[in-house]
C-alpha cells in the first residue's frame, strides 16, 4: 500500500532521540518538530513502532492538515477528509483537541464540530443517520496550531509509556519513556555497571535492563490499531514474533538501584519482577551515603529529589551537596543527573560537562552530564553528539 504519514508525539527535547529510534527501525523519512517526529511508513510501521519505541508518547496516523480561521473552514475541511478509509460502520470515534495561537480557541466547540464533520462524512458513506459506535475505538485528535488544523488517529490507546509492569505506583514515579530519554542520552549500552542511588518504584534499572537486553517495550501490552479491521492481525503477530527472537537471553549485566524508602525497594522489586528482568538487577535498601563498587568506569544516572514541596528544599539542597561529595569518590566513572533545582552545579560542587533541558511532568528540569574517562582502549564518546 502507499505510505502513511504518521507521527510519533514526544515530550520537549526528547524529539531527537525519538528521531534517532526511528532511523534505527528503518524510517528515515522523518521530519522533527516541537513535541513529535513527523515520518513515512506503512501499516506495519504503526505495529513496529508501538512495539519498540521506548522514548515516544503516542504513534499517530496524519488524515490530513489544513488552515482553519472559522468554525466553517474547521468543519469542512474536516468533512472532506476520507475518514471511511479507517473508521469502520461501528467504529467509535470519540474526539479529542488542543488549540495553541489560533483564532479557535474553544477547544469543546472545535471537538463538536469535527465530531460532527466526521459523523456528515459516515453518513455519506454508509447510507445511514446514526451510529452506534460499539465496535473498535478510534480516538480522533483535532490539533490547532497558529491556525493551522491537524486531524490525526491515535494507534496507541494508552500512551507508550505504559508498558505493562508498572502496577503499582510510588511516590512521584518518573515515566517509562523519560527514563529511557535519559539511558539513550547518556550513552550507557549495558557493557558497564549501571547505578542508580535514587531508583524509587525501579523504573531506570528496569528500563535500562530492558535496553541492554533488547526487550521491545511494547510487548506485553495491547494497542488500540491490534483491533483496527484495516491493519491485518498478522503483521501484530509478525513483529511480537520477531521481537521475542531479538532478545538477547546472554548477555550479562551489572545493574544496581538503591534507595533509602524500603517500600519504594519492595515496589521496585515486584515491578522488575513483572517486567522479566528481575534477575538482572539488583535492589536494595540504602541512603545515598552508603553506596559504592568495586568497578571503574561506571554510570551512575538517576532522578533525585527535587524539594517541589514548600519546606523540602533546604532538604534536598543539603542532598545535592552531600552527593556530590559522595559521587567524586567514583573519580573514573561518569554522572548524569534529573534536577529542576536552578542551582545544582553549584550545590554539586561542579560544572556540567552538558546539559540538557527535559520536562519531568510539568517540571522544567536539566539533565546534567558530567563525563568520566573511558575504559583504556574504548574510544571515548563523550567526544560523539549520538543524540
Amino acid at each position: 500500500m502507499e505510505k502513511l504519514n504518521l507521527i510519533a508525539t514526544a515530550v520537549f527535547g526528547v524529539e531527537a532521540v525519538v528521531a534517532r529510534e526511528l532511523k534505527k527501525l528503518g524510517y528515515t523519512e522523518q521530519n522533527v518538530e516541537n513535541g513529535r517526529v513527523n515520518f513515512t511508513g506503512d501499516y506495519e510501521a504503526i505495529c513496529r513502532s508501538n512495539i519498540w519505541l521506548r522514548t515516544a508518547e503516542r504513534v499517530l496516523i496524519k488524515v490530513g492538515e489544513f488552515k482553519a480561521l472559522t468554525f466553517d473552514e474547521l468543519f469542512e475541511g474536516t468533512k472532506a477528509l476520507p475518514w471511511e478509509e479507517w473508521i469502520p460502520e461501528d467504529g467509535e470515534f470519540p474526539v479529542e483537541g488542543k488549540s495553541v495561537k489560533s483564532q479557535l480557541a474553544s477547544i469543546s466547540d472545535c471537538q463538536a464540530i469535527v465530531k460532527k464533520a466526521v459523523v456528515e462524512r459516515l453518513k455519506k458513506v454508509y447510507k445511514r443517520s446514526w451510529f452506534e459506535e460499539t465496535g473498535p475505538r478510534y480516538k480522533i485528535e483535532v490539533a490547532l496550531l497558529k491556525d493551522v488544523a491537524t486531524l490525526t488517529l491515535d494507534t496507541s490507546c494508552a500512551g507508550l509509556h505504559k508498558r505493562g509492569y508498572r502496577k503499582l505506583v510510588g511516590e512521584a514515579p518518573l515515566k517509562e519513556t523519560l527514563a529511557c530519554a535519559m539511558l539513550l542520552i547518556s550513552r550507557w549500552r549495558g557493557d558497564r555497571v549501571l547505578l542508580d542511588p535514587f531508583c524509587g518504584s525501579g523504573t531506570i534499572p528496569i528500563e535500562a535492563a530492558m535496553i541492554a537486553k533488547n526487550i521491545a517495550p511494547g510487548l506485553k501490552r495491547e494497542f488500540a490499531a491490534e483491533k483496527w479491521p484495516s491493519i491485518p492481525g498478522y503483521l501484530w503477530e509478525r513483529t511480537r514474533t520477531e521481537a521475542m527472537d531479538m532478545i538477547d537471553r546472554e548477555r550479562a549485566l551489572r545493574i544496581r538501584g538503591t534507595d533509602i524508602d524500603e517500600r519504594e525497594v519492595s515496589l521496585a522489586r515486584y515491578h522488575a519482577k513483572e517486567a522479566g528482568v528481575d534477575q538482572f538487577i539488583h535492589l536494595q535498601c540504602m541512603p545515598v551515603s552508603g553506596i559504592s563498587s568495586r568497578y571503574k568506569y561506571g554510570f551512575i544516572i538517576c532522578n533525585p529529589p527535587y524539594g517541589e514541596r514548600s519546606g523540602e528544599i533546604k532538604e534536598v539542597e543539603k542532598l545535592y551537596v552531600e552527593m556530590g561529595k559522595i559521587f567524586s569518590k567514583f573519580d573514573t566513572w561518569s554522572f548524569y543527573i534529573l534536577s529542576s533545582h536552578p542551582e545544582f552545579e553549584k550545590l554539586f560542587g561542579r560544572k556540567a560537562d552538558k546539559k540538557r533541558k527535559l520536562y519531568n511532568g510539568r517540571i522544567m528540569c536539566n539533565y546534567y552530564q558530567f563525563f568520566g574517562p573511558p575504559p583504556p582502549g574504548l574510544q571515548d564518546l563523550n567526544s560523539n553528539e549520538l543524540v
